[in-house]
């Protein structure tokens, strides 16, 4: 008997394989950049954060805070009940620049003009970090995201990313504004480490 080359069509294949590409082109979602890049100190916790629903205050090494609510459609009721406490009307595209930025570290009185600019001079722009002054409480900017952050986001889960170099007297503001909003629940958010091992515990 002759012998025949087998032969096996590819197209299938092929085809599935755009189907995955477009999928996942349809599908991703990019985080903007972050505006400090923090490195957290490491534990061996086994929980993770949940996905949706949290909100995230980050402590840069130098003591500056950084605030951001991870729903975009709860970032723009947050940005309005921040505008109602601070008399300030954002326009539409202001409240798309701010639910489709990252974590804000803006003062109210530069925030309106800072999200007036273009996204690529914004990225220019240092932030200088959330005013939290826990001796005046007309000063403790940071609060006053928290509280409105709690109604617009339907009580999210509370994180706070530090830095590892992170200065005491800042962290200690971050939780001393907690603990003055009620708020005795929250979580770290820290690095991966290996757990000990058995020799090690002896």
């Amino acid at each position: 008997m002759p012998k025949t080359s087998i032969s096996i069509d590819m197209t299938p294949m092929v085809d599935m394989a755009f189907l995955l590409v477009t999928f996942f082109i349809l599908t991703t979602q990019f985080r903007p950049d972050e505006p400090v890049i923090i490195t957290p100190p490491t534990s061996t916790s086994l929980s993770t954060p949940p996905d949706h629903g949290k909100v995230v205050i980050t402590i840069a090494p130098d003591g500056r805070i950084f605030f951001d609510l991870d729903n975009q459609i709860f970032r723009k009721t947050l940005i309005d009940k921040m505008g109602e406490n601070y008399g300030i009307t954002f326009t539409e595209d202001e409240r798309n620049a701010f639910a489709l930025s990252s974590s804000m570290g803006m003062p109210m009185s530069m925030l309106k003009g800072y999200l007036a600019l273009p996204p690529d001079e914004r990225k220019k722009v240092p932030q200088p970090g959330v005013p939290v002054d826990t001796t005046l409480n007309l000063s403790n900017e940071l609060g006053v995201w928290l509280n409105n952050a709690r109604v617009a986001g339907n009580n999210p889960v509370i994180l706070i990313k530090g830095d590892s170099k992170s200065n005491y007297p800042a962290v200690k503001n971050v939780f001393k504004t907690l603990e003055d909003r009620k708020v005795l629940k929250f979580g770290l958010i820290t690095g991966d480490e290996a757990a000990p091992s058995a020799d090690q515990l002896k």
